[in-house]
């Protein structure tokens, strides 16, 4: 019934298109609703200006996408469809208020997979129409940099590297909306490269690993190595002095390596190589390496050029990769070598989720950003630039960094 509802205020209406003043930063205390729906989860979370989240619900396909080795859109949009309705009233319940205590409707707009993305802009609609409230648009990863400042007094401007599936930034936060872009990955996201190599070593036949992500998977296996140091992988783009990333050269050298190995045992179908741990360890120390070398370059660039407070010296890490404890302790062990803080979320909010949604319209709202009554699907974008790219300006700063200084941390 919703759908059909929000598909003709959606399509047909016009009476919500203008864009109103926000009021909301007058209030003494803010109630938002957060709905994310970028890509393969349903979250939604109410959170008020306090910093409390009141309530929360996480719809997870992940059960489903690992079964097909991977998200597939429409599969997800229908997986959204079906349980976008039960998550808002989940959360709603859950903070034991009703939609007339809610101020504002914050929700993805941007990026992520347009199908997705429509389902949770579509109810936003829905919502607001119904109710007559205002709704914040959100960009899914000014949300990942900022959740963090629910849990931790952080003020800007602070760095923070953003590691994802979909995603692999270099930020500077200078404010809730003015970020200055200082390196993305020129193809595939840490994530996307780790479940595509969790696949390709077969770690779902293994049975404790079938039913969780490629990502989680290689970092559990892991554990398990008894020489993690076998195998090497190289560090991409050390020759280039920039900050962006690189992680398919690191994706195919793991798969050079499984089919030597095969061929010296003479597996064949499902069998598993004997050093699957080791492989899954060095694996991950590469990617960490890369991480590592490209953010000190970041810190150093900062430095160079005065982005960040000298007296509060913040790097934020954040997105799902960030759930990775190896990956994090040795980017904690790099940059307190460094002289500067390391923070990130609680695993369940480095993930999607409504909270960060919420909490970003939260954020807008003390800064007293418009809101609007509507979101009109060209408003709608699955690929969306991260405030000012000054990729160029770190490129032509020309910064060295020695071959990273990476203290392994188990």
């Amino acid at each position: 019934m919703w759908l059909r509802k929000c598909s003709n205020v959606y399509y047909k209406t016009n009476i919500f298109k203008g864009l109103t003043k926000s009021t909301l930063s007058s209030l003494s205390n803010v109630n938002v609703l957060g709905i994310e729906t970028s890509c393969d989860d349903t979250g939604c979370a109410v959170v008020n200006s306090e910093a409390t989240i009141l309530g929360e619900f996480l719809h997870s396909q992940n059960e489903t996408h690992v079964k097909y080795g991977g998200v597939i859109p429409i599969n997800a949009r229908e997986l959204h469809r079906d349980n976008i309705e039960l998550a808002v009233d989940s959360a709603l319940n859950n903070a034991r208020i009703g939609m007339n205590d809610i101020d504002a409707i914050a929700v993805t707009a941007k990026p992520g997979l347009l199908l997705s993305l429509m389902i949770g802009v579509k109810y936003a609609n829905f919502l607001a129409k119904k109710f007559k409230k205002p709704i914040i648009p959100v960009h899914h990863m000014e949300a990942h940099a900022l959740v963090v400042r629910i849990y931790y007094n952080i003020p800007f401007p602070y760095l923070a590297l953003l590691i994802s599936g979909g995603h692999c930034l270099l930020t500077v936060v200078k404010d809730v909306d003015n970020f200055l872009l200082l390196g993305q990955t020129l193809d595939n996201a840490p994530g996307e490269v780790m479940d595509k190599a969790a696949r390709r070593m077969k770690l779902k036949n293994i049975p404790e690993y079938s039913l969780i992500s490629g990502g989680r998977a290689i970092e559990l296996a892991a554990k398990n190595a008894t020489n993690p140091s076998l195998f090497e992988f190289p560090v991409p783009l050390q020759k280039n002095r920039d900050c962006n990333f690189s992680f398919s050269g690191l994706k195919d050298s793991l798969v050079r390596k499984v089919i030597k190995k095969e061929s010296e045992h003479g597996l064949m179908g499902d069998e598993i190589i004997p050093e699957i741990y080791d492989l899954c360890a060095s694996f991950q120390t590469g990617i960490t390496k890369h991480l590592a070398h490209r953010l000190e370059r970041a810190v150093k660039f900062c430095e160079l050029k005065n982005l960040l407070d000298n007296n509060a010296k913040n790097i934020v890490v954040s997105g799902g990769v960030a759930c990775n404890d190896y990956i994090f302790s040795n980017l904690k062990s790099v940059v307190n070598h460094l002289g500067y803080n390391i923070y990130r979320p609680p695993h369940r909010v480095c993930t999607d989720n409504g909270i960060m949604i919420a909490w970003n319209g939260i954020e807008k709202t003390r800064k007293g950003i418009e809101t609007c009554q509507f979101i009109s699907p060209n408003d709608v974008h699955p690929i969306s630039p991260l405030g000012v790219n000054i990729i160029d300006q770190v490129k032509e700063a020309n910064v060295a960094v020695k071959s990273p200084r990476f203290r392994e941390v188990n």
